[in-house]
Formats: structure tokens, sequence, C-alpha cells
């Protein structure tokens, strides 16, 4: 664990007191299968890991306000006929000894121990997710302890997700995590820069991914943090291009969205910029407009704002330059009312960022936006995608061939801090100046 085992205790303390008198339960990752009998690398469960650290499979974590052992965890005793396969385990004893639990038992020992844990809470928290087999298993126990309480009057008459309550505790970062996502963003500072190095006329697009790919590894993060799009000319304009199967053309624009994954925690950074050295004056034209509206937007992330302002910060901008450019006509709010853009731009300006690429949080409330605090981190990706078949809103210009074809978009790592956001990513160059050579 890079993250120490005192902020492990304090997040579980946290939950705690927002459970009242409930019961979590908490399940952890399967195992993801490639082929018939070959696994991935193991990846936990990111809600599993904030609580426990413990990245192993097969394992439950229970935290029961109301028990005498209020973090209780079942683990796979350690086996060394299984370990000489597929690794180490830290077993009962290592897991009570290394993770803080008040209670350590064996997988096998769950039906046993689990009705114990629950029947001291008024309601279960577990969430139902993939894993369908123990979604069943969760259920029944929940029937039973539904089926006893007429005779007893105690036990969980509810059942209810945990993410309202645990995913407003991850949105915000502490400073270790912080430091950890600086990690994330620093590897595919260094990453891009390969790319931008090897890139030119020729070369391929599965290249370009190898060099990202390889810096990854090298500079010890895991790896990717999701499939690299690595786009040249039009496929700039597929947002999530990951074919990554052609060559480089002189006078293409070459759109790069890669992060990596280090110590479970993310980067996400995109850039765009010429495959031969020089913008055309088209390709300048609108790189000019979206970095403008990247600007923009990083602006207005600020702490107790709300989180739709920088979207529409970023939106209005672009909107504005695609009409000096005759690409748009109308009135500009009437344009970002009736969403007459959307051929243009047709996704949000980000998310939140952390353990999970598009991390846990609430975007708004019913009507509201949600209010940006300090140590909260959010993506800001403004774009611009001129498809060559690009069908624009009823009332609009055709747009003329020239501009067709070119997708560029900027994405950059932005923490909330109460003195004004801070691009975590601010080394990765992105000014026209800076991109041609």
């Amino acid at each position: 664990m890079v993250i120490a085992l005192s902020e492990f205790v304090q997040r579980r303390e946290q939950l705690l007191s927002k459970l009242g008198s409930g019961v979590a339960v908490f399940r952890s990752a399967p195992h993801a299968v490639m082929h018939n009998d070959v696994e991935y690398r193991y990846r936990q469960d990111s809600d599993f890991y904030y609580l426990t650290g413990l990245d192993e499979p097969e394992s439950v974590a229970v935290l029961a306000p109301n028990h005498e052992h209020k973090f209780v965890l079942f683990v796979r005793p350690r086996d060394p006929a299984q370990e000489t396969w597929v690794g180490y385990r830290l077993g009962v004893e290592g897991a009570k000894e290394k993770l803080g639990a008040d209670a350590v038992f064996s997988i096998a020992d769950l039906d046993q121990e689990l009705p114990k844990l629950l029947a001291t809470g008024d309601r279960l928290y577990y969430h139902l997710g993939r894993d369908r087999a123990f979604n069943e298993r969760m259920l029944q126990f929940y029937q039973q302890q539904l089926a006893l309480y007429p005779r007893r009057g105690f036990g969980p008459t509810a059942i209810a997700d945990p993410g309202p309550l645990l995913h407003s505790l991850r949105q915000v970062k502490s400073p270790a995590e912080v430091e950890q996502l600086r990690k994330a963003i620093a590897i595919a500072v260094e990453a891009h820069d390969r790319a931008r190095a090897i890139a030119a006329p020729g070369v391929w697009e599965y290249e370009v991914e190898a060099a990202i790919g390889g810096c990854f590894r090298q500079r010890g993060a895991q790896g990717v943090a999701y499939p690299s799009i690595v786009a040249t000319g039009a496929n700039a304009c597929i947002l999530h291009y990951i074919d990554n199967n052609q060559q480089l053309q002189d006078g293409d624009l070459l759109l790069i969205d890669a992060g990596c994954s280090t110590d479970y925690y993310n980067s996400d950074l995109t850039r765009t910029f010429p495959v031969n050295g020089r913008f055309s004056h088209e390709q300048r034209a609108l790189y000019a407009i979206v970095l403008e509206a990247q600007k923009r937007a990083i602006a207005a992330v600020q702490a107790g704002a709300p989180y739709g302002n920088f979207h529409e910060a970023a939106v209005r901008t672009l909107i504005d330059g695609l009409l000096d450019l005759g690409l748009l006509q109308g009135d500009p709010a009437e344009l970002y009312e009736t969403g007459a853009y959307r051929p243009f731009y047709m996704h949000r300006t980000g998310h939140w960022l952390g353990m999970d690429v598009h991390d846990v949080g609430t975007y708004q409330y019913r009507d509201s936006w949600t209010t940006l605090a300090p140590g909260h981190v959010v993506t800001v990706e403004p774009g611009l995608y001129i498809s060559p078949t690009i069908t624009v809103a009823e009332g609009q210009p055709e747009v003329p061939e020239r501009w067709r074809g070119i997708g560029i978009r900027i994405e950059d790592d932005v923490l909330v801090q109460a003195d004004g956001p801070e691009v975590l990513s601010a080394d990765l160059v992105k000014e026209i100046a800076d991109l041609e050579r």
C-alpha cells in the first residue's frame, strides 16, 4: 500500500459515522478472463480497495457500527499449493496484522459469520453489482434476516446502495491521493512527450501507442488507465477510436488521448498536434478555438462554483469561435440553448478523476449542479470534431470540404483548490508555438 494504513482507518471511520445503525458489505472484484482460462492482471474493486487496501480476490469487507468488531474481513486462507501457481496471499493472520481489521475470517466462514454481523443493523448497505452469483447470495442473507425479524424484533429490514455515502468521501481527494495522481500524471506527460517526438509521416498509430505503453511500464505504472486513443486525421472525429492501425500522413493532425494507472490512481490527458510539425490554416484556426475554450473552462473550475460552469464556459467559447469562422450562424445564446453546436461538439467538457478514470461522485442533485470543493479533481477536455460526413443542425450552413476530417481535443487534469484551480498536467505543452517545429 502506498497510502498509509492510518488513512484507510480514517476512511472507514468516516463511513462508519455515516452508516447510523446500518451494516455495509463490500465484495472484492472477481477475476476478469481474457481467453477461456487466462486471467487479466487482477485489479481490485475501487470501493473495496479504498476502504481496505487489500488487492486480493474472493474477499468480503463488513463495516458494522453496532458490533464489537466494527471492521471485519473475510479473506482466502494461506494455501501453499495455490500460491505456487498464482502468488502469495495475506491469509487470515496477515490480513489481521497488515490491514487493521478488528476480526478476520476465512472466506469459507462467510455463511456462518456474516449473519451475526448483519443482525446488528437495521439496514443492509450493499451494491448490487456485476457479480450476479454474490448478489444472489447477499439477497438470500437479507431474506433470512427478514424472515427472522418477526420473532426477534431486530435485524435489517431495508437494503440500500452504499454508494451515495461512500462516494461523497472518495470524491474529495486527500493530500496523499493527490500525490498519487501527480505521479500518474507525470508519467503520462512523459509518455505524451515521447509520442510526439516519434510521430511523423509514415509512422503507424500502433507504433505511437507502443511508445506510450512502454513509457508507462518503464516508469512504474501498472499499465494504461484505458485503451490509448491514437487517432490520425479523420480518425480523431471518432471519440473512442482505439483501432490504432492507420499510418500517419503528411498534413494530418494526431490526437492522442492516453493516461496510466499507478497504485490505483489514474491520469487522463489528451493532446492534438500536426504530424509534420506545422498546422494548416484550418487546423490552426480550429485549434486556437479549442485552446481558448479550454483556458476559459479551466478558469471556471473554482471552489464554490457549480460543476456545470466550466462546461458552459467551454461551449460558449466554441460557439463564438465557430460563428467567427462561419461554420455556425445565428444568435450565440440561441445556438447554446438549442444545441445547434452539437454536431461539432457532442460530449461534456469533463468528469471526476481518481481511482476510476470516470471517477465516482454525483454531478448534480435533481436540477442543481454539485458545488466544486477543494480536493475535487476533474478533467477539462473541450474539442471540435468535423467528421467527413458531418450533418449540421437544421438551418445551419453546410461545412466546406476544407474543414472536414479535422478532430481536435485538449484535455488536462485539474485540482480544485481554495485559491483557484491547479492544472496538474501543466508540464504537457499545448500552445501552438510549442507544438510546431
